[in-house]
């Protein structure tokens, strides 16, 4: 009796510990910060259109399933390509 009873008094601290902390949302996306509203007119357009383009900042082109840094930066623009090698979004960040 007394083992259920210490059993029951550390129950919450011990379902505590299964507790997850939330996982912080990334900045909302403006895609004016980086010029990205500027080129949704390539969303739908192969990849390699970009090869013959300049840009006055940083460019990340992601490929389907490749691993990308969290790292935030406003004025870097981003080039989402889907599994076929075309544009799917144009974003900042």
């Amino acid at each position: 009796m007394q083992r259920a009873f210490s059993l029951l008094l550390c129950a919450p601290l011990l379902l505590s510990a299964c507790v997850m902390e939330p996982v912080p949302t990334p900045p909302v996306d403006n895609l004016a910060s980086c010029g990205a509203d500027r080129l949704q007119y390539l969303v739908g357009r192969p990849g390699v259109v970009l090869d013959g383009m300049r840009f006055s900042q940083d460019v990340r082109v992601i490929q389907y399933g490749m691993a990308v840094t969290m790292d935030y930066n406003p004025t870097r623009l981003n080039f989402w390509l889907d599994r076929r090698d075309v544009i799917e979004r144009v974003t900042c960040g």
